[in-house]
Formats: C-alpha cells, structure tokens, sequence
C-alpha cells in the first residue's frame, strides 16, 4: 500500500511537483510531465517518453543528459493523454524533430499517436515507437502484442544517445526499432500492489506462491507456481528468456535484473549471482550489467530478468554516458558541456485560458444543462469508483474506476468554469471533453473525451439543442471512439455497451419518442449488453492476456458507460417532468 499522500486523486500531480523541486538542477515542469532543464540544441532529435505514474524511476526519472529530453507523466498506471504527450513534445521539439516512445499499451498507443498526428500536422517531424519486450504477454508469432516493461530502458537510452550523437529521426527510429527486436523480459511477483488510496492490492499471491508473467499496472501473472530458491528461479528465468534468443542475435547480451517495488537489492544480488553462472554456460557474453530498479510497479513485491542482445552499434550507444535522477552512468560533466550553449529554461505554467465565442441563448440553455448533466456523471462514477476498480483488476490493471473518476471531475469542473463566460453548448463540451481526456490519460480518457467533443460539436453554438442533434452527437462521438480505438462489438470494451445504446436511441427518437423515453429505453439496451459482455473474452487492452480470468466478469468500461447513460436517462426524464 502507499502510505503517504494528500488526496489521493492528486496523487501523481503532487508527486510530479516534488520531484521537480527535489531536482530542479536536472528537469523543469511543463505541462503534462517534466523536460530538461536546458533546451534541446538546435536541430537535433528530442526523445520524448511517458506513461503513468507508479514505477520510478520511469519516466520522469530519465530524464538528463544522455537520455531523455522529457517525459510526460500520467496518473497512476495510466498513460498520460494525448494533449500532456503533446505539450511536452512541444517544449523539447528544436528543428530536429521528436520521437515519442513508451510501452506497447492499449492507452499509450492511442495518446501518443494522437499527439505524433497532432505535431505532424503543425509541420513538425513527429514519430512514435513502442516498446515490446514482455515474452508472458503474447506468443512469439503475435511479438507486436508485447507489453513494454524493464528492457524498454534499452531502447530509451540507445535512442537518446543517437540522439545526442546527431543521427536523424529516422535512424534514431530504426535503431530503437533495432534495441527493441532484440530485447526479452519475463518476471515474476510474491505479492500484489496497492494504488494510493484503495484498501487491497489490485492482485494477491497466496502464501509460498508466485505469480509468473506479471505486469508493471498490477496485471496478475499468466501461471502460478511454488516459491522458489534464488538459484531454481534464475533457472526458470533464464531458460524462458534465453529461449528467445532472436536469430542471429549473436553471443554478447546486456543483463537486467529489476526489482518491481519491494525487493531490496541485496536480494537482487542473490539472483544475479546466480545467473552469471547460466549466461556463461550457454556461452553468453554478458556486455552490460544493470541491477536493481528500472521500472517498478509500485511496492510490488516481484523482479523481472532482460537480456538485451547487442551488436557494435548498439552497445556503443549504450555505453555512452547518462546522467538523471534515476538512471546514471559514467561521466557528462556539467550539462552546458553535455548539450552546448544552449538555453537554461524556467518552468512553464498551464496553457493559456479557454476562449469562449460568442452563442445563441437557446445555445447557451444547453450548455447550463450538460453542465449539470456532467455534474451528475462525476457523482455516478464517484460512487460506483471502487466497484468500477474491483471489476478492472480482476484481469486488468484496477485503474478504470480511479482514471474514470479523474476525468468525470475535470469535465465537470471545467463546465462549470465555463459556465461563469456564458458558452454555448459545443464549446462547453469539447472543452469538457478535453478535460476529461487530459486528467484521466489512458484509453478511457481519450474515448470519452471524443464522446463529449462529438456531441457538443453536433450541437453546435448557434442553435438549440433538438432530439435530432442529440442523436447525431452521440453517433459521431460512437463513431470517433470506434475509428480511435478499434474496437468492435464482442471484443469486451465499452463498445459492446456504446453500440446498442447508439442504435436504440436512434430508432426511439426516429419513432417519435422523447428525447427522455428513447434515452432510458437506450440506456436499458446498454446496461443489458454490458452485463452479457461477462460472457465474452477481451480481445484488446491489458485484459487480453488474461483473458480467461475475465470469464464471469463484465468489462468495467462497459459497465461505466451502462451507469452513466442511465444515470443521465433519469436526468433528462426528471426535467420532463
């Protein structure tokens, strides 16, 4: 469990802010996360990384010369949103162009690729890679389905050093792409971990047991076995790593032994001893050696073994120099030295206010009313939190209920700010769905925030809010979510519920009924198909690699959606009234 935080809710905002002030030599806050203290030279490819909070010393803490140029930070275990991934891209960008990377997960894909698009159609070279190395999170013939986890440290310095050695984008691009073809993890757990706040761990371990194929989000282990002695478990770990020795990879291989949260390294030590023995056995040349905490998951108690195979290149790029927080080697002198005469930047403060234009009165009616709609979602995910949380660990990573709460609240209180500047109701929704993207990060942030920004903009600023245009705003934002997030019905996501609620609204109200009748009878149709989604197996997101686990289960993203329609089916119904 954490046992020191203020709101819990604020949690990675507040930790944002004291790594910042306890580092201030090293990094600068920027909107969405965290950036070198000095600029990027000019000309020369920033390496921008990210995800969610939890597992220093990634992200922020590599962050420095001979790594990364920045870092966005999201909420815990969530993936930052596209707009933090974005705005950091942004203070680091310098002509050169940016690579965004980060782990291969089913919201930091959907965010940074967003922002890739995003920077792209400013005019700015942009490109994404996403690291793959876990070997527990699909087959070898499905390698793209990988998470990323401790080796994807490898890919980040490689990247960053070529970087710094003046390589173009593409082949700071290619390289990484090179790091991460020859990377492989596999790790285990002893005990679950805890998100601040909540009173059980997101998995447990029963006692004398491991979990083998962990996560770094508290996703629970693919098997199970007995405990095992240090050198029985270096046994086990190598000979699955090892076993995916890439083709041609050669002899030499960086080592990584990482400690996930609670394992102290003395006993890190153990383990590695004990696999030197393994590595020269198998006529392995161990070429780097990094133990102790790459990636944690918190206070997980669990460790997880790399091998990174290597080359000249690789290994040179490697072996260069890094000085951060959380991650350092050799020497890099002062930064001035390490980057040149470049600029020493200051924090920088949010984005400037929202601009409100001008608005019809019927248009500006609606948005007084989505406002309290928006108030009454927040009270719905507010109270169904641990619920929503409860359902999402069971196979996932126990986040849903914690990013959807974050979310609904930054909507709502940002309608409400809005509120005092007279908008209509399209502004007042793409802004709130802006909100609710940037706070809650992961895939459900950038889902909802299309949802709300596909109905305000059907809306409009200029007319008032019809039956017709209500229906239209929820088909664009339905189909916004598919095109985004590529789901369909049957593959155990919020779709499976979104569908049919788009369907029966659109024939209620094309019949004739209210706005009130036809959303409540939608909403029924939703909560039905979410609650069958138990049946189903999950065929995206973390849910995927334990999807067995999930049988019984209704998807948590389905369900949040089946409360909030209902919840505001009651609303629009008590103003009939």
């Amino acid at each position: 469990m954490s046992y020191i935080s203020n709101d819990p809710a604020r949690f990675s905002e507040e930790a944002t802010a004291g790594f910042v002030a306890a580092h201030a030599d090293l990094v600068r806050a920027v909107p969405g996360g965290v950036a070198r203290r000095t600029a990027t030279p000019q000309g020369r490819v920033a390496v921008v990384i990210g995800g969610g909070s939890g597992h220093y010393p990634a992200f922020a803490g590599l962050v420095g010369p001979g790594l990364a140029s920045g870092a966005a930070v999201g909420n815990v275990f969530a993936s930052p949103s596209g707009q933090q991934v974005y705005n950091v891209a942004k203070a680091v960008e310098n002509g050169g162009g940016v690579l965004l990377t980060c782990g291969n997960y089913a919201g930091d894909v959907l965010n940074f690729n967003q922002a890739r698009d995003r920077l792209k159609a400013e005019g700015f070279a942009a490109e994404t890679f996403f690291a793959t190395d876990d070997i527990s999170s699909a087959k070898p013939d499905e390698a793209e389905k990988r998470r990323g986890i401790a080796a994807a440290l490898a890919v980040y310095k490689v990247a960053s050093a070529a970087a710094e050695d003046g390589r173009s984008l593409d082949e700071v691009v290619a390289l990484a792409k090179r790091v991460n073809d020859n990377c492989r993890t596999l790790g285990v757990a002893f005990s679950g971990c805890t998100l601040p706040g909540a009173d059980e761990p997101l998995f447990t371990v029963p006692a004398g047991r491991m979990g083998v194929g962990v996560g770094i989000h508290g996703e629970p282990g693919i098997d199970e076995t007995d405990r095992l002695t240090s050198a029985e478990l270096a046994e086990m770990l190598w000979k699955a790593v090892y076993a995916e020795k890439p083709e041609g990879a050669g002899s030499r291989a960086l080592v990584f032994v990482n400690g996930l949260g609670s394992v102290k390294n003395e006993e890190l030590f153990i383990l590695f001893n004990d696999i030197g023995p393994l590595a020269e056995r198998d006529g392995v040349e161990i070429a780097g050696i990094e133990v102790g905490e790459l990636v944690t998951s918190f206070e997980m108690a669990g460790v997880s073994l790399s091998l990174v195979w290597v080359d000249d290149e690789i290994l040179d790029y490697w072996n260069r120099p890094a000085y951060t927080s959380g991650y350092r080697k050799g020497s890099v002198g002062s930064q001035a030295g390490q980057d040149g005469d470049v600029e020493v930047l200051e924090d920088v403060d949010e984005a400037e206010a929202i601009e409100v234009g001008e608005a019809s009165e019927e248009s500006r009616r609606a948005a007084e009313f989505a406002a309290e709609l928006l108030q009454t979602v927040h009270a719905t995910i507010r109270e169904h939190q641990d619920e929503l949380g409860r359902l999402d660990a069971i196979a996932g990573d126990g986040d849903h209920g914690i990013g959807m709460e974050r979310g609904a609240r930054a909507a709502a209180e940002t309608a409400q700010q809005l509120l005092e500047r007279g908008p209509g109701a399209q502004t007042l929704l793409v802004e709130a769905g802006a909100a609710w993207g940037a706070q809650a990060g992961g895939t459900s942030g950038v889902i909802w925030g299309a949802l709300l920004d596909g109905i305000g903009r059907a809306l409009g600023d200029d007319a008032a809010a019809t039956p017709d245009s209500a229906v239209a705003g929820v088909r664009q934002g339905a189909e916004a979510v598919t095109r985004i997030g590529g789901a369909h019905p049957g593959d155990k996501t919020m779709v499976d519920a979104l569908h049919p609620f788009v369907e029966t609204l659109g024939e209620q109200v094309d019949s004739g009924e209210s706005l009130a009748a036809g959303w409540q009878a939608a909403a029924a149709a939703s909560t039905e198909a979410a609650e069958a989604t138990k049946d189903l197996l999950p065929k995206l997101g973390r849910a995927r690699p334990h999807a067995e686990k999930s049988l019984g289960t209704p998807d948590p993203g389905a369900i949040s959606f089946a409360l909030i329609v209902t919840a505001v089916g009651e609303k629009l119904a008590s103003r009939e009234r």
